[in-house]
């Protein structure tokens, strides 16, 4: 796997990346999109899926038809999921394109009991990056298939970073399935942040269970460089999401503690402006680790909830 710091494509200009396969770096990076958004194009005849247009952005937009040869057009428009940087700019290239835009639905299409019950109540924050406006053409169900020119798309359900993540299993004419887009479950450069309510650690671990399962030679992340032996990445990520978890029943057997003092004592590795999306990583896991009922919150579950292990045995 090409090591993450090696990859710097430059925005706007389609590369070639494997046959049929073109990506496009969006010129939006920060501390959350690495690089950029990755765009990619899809198709070896005339007609080309794209998928995860990305942000409001009309020069992004630009490139993404200048990349069209002549002959091509867009036919499918996929979105992993609706986050500001992946979804908006959709409804823009079908408006332009006639393309129908493709999803397993809105920004809270599959979000879990639980997280609904969380969300109504209010007081937990999150809707970190939502396009809430996001509303896709046609939804798609989990195992669907959608054909286009040359290629099938395979819509696999993979909710956690956002409930209503997808990604999407490639196969060309007359070849397998295995090469998948997964979005920002699993990237090269960092691990996915899991947001309560929008994101579900729970749901998170069973995506992760779900991508392991599937044959798979490559995947196309949404932000950073394609990972050639993702289901060890897939293990790794598990392991540390395990070793976190760890983490926390350590901390709580301190004492109880809300998610804030919790990362500070969880997080020793991370610059001090990455502390909030930490934070927001370690509620996920007390929210998990509740109901597993492991953990309990002093009062109503909220983001600034006190915490303490099932059973109230604390070092202190």
């Amino acid at each position: 796997m090409r090591h993450p710091d090696d990859f710097a494509p430059l925005p706007g200009q389609p590369e070639e990346i494997a046959p049929g396969i073109r990506r496009i770096l969006c010129d939006n990076p920060s501390a959350f999109t690495f690089r950029g958004t990755n765009t990619y194009l899809v198709g070896k005849g005339s007609g080309i899926a794209v998928i995860d247009p990305g942000p409001l952005d009309v020069h992004h937009q630009a490139a993404i038809e200048a990349a069209l040869a002549p002959g091509e057009r867009i036919t499918h428009i996929f979105v992993t999921h609706a986050h500001a940087d992946h979804a908006p700019l959709a409804r823009y290239l079908a408006r332009s394109t006639g393309a129908p835009v493709l999803a397993h639905g809105d920004a809270e299409t599959g979000r879990s009991e639980v997280m609904r019950r969380l969300a109504a109540q209010g007081g937990l924050g999150g809707g970190e990056g939502v396009d809430a406006d996001f509303a896709p053409d046609r939804r798609l169900a989990h195992d669907e298939i959608v054909e286009g020119d040359g290629w099938r798309i395979r819509a696999l359900w993979t909710p956690g970073h956002q409930c209503n993540h997808m990604s999407f299993d490639l196969a060309f004419e007359g070849e397998s399935f295995g090469t998948v887009f997964c979005g920002d479950h699993v990237m090269a450069w960092s691990t996915s942040i899991v947001s309560p309510p929008d994101g579900d650690l729970t749901q998170f671990m069973e995506s992760c269970a779900l991508l392991r399962e599937r044959p798979a030679r490559v995947y196309y992340p949404g932000h950073g460089p394609e990972l050639t032996a993702p289901h060890d990445r897939l293990d790794w990520l598990v392991a540390h999401r395990r070793t976190r978890e760890e983490g926390i029943l350590r901390a709580l057997a301190e004492g109880p503690a809300d998610a804030q003092l919790i990362a500070r004592r969880v997080y020793t590795d991370i610059a001090a402006h990455l502390l909030p999306a930490a934070e927001r990583n370690v509620l996920a896991h007390l929210i998990d680790l509740a109901s597993k009922k492991l953990v309990i919150p002093e009062g109503d579950l909220a983001a600034d909830a006190v915490f303490r292990p099932v059973g109230g045995q604390t070092g202190k």
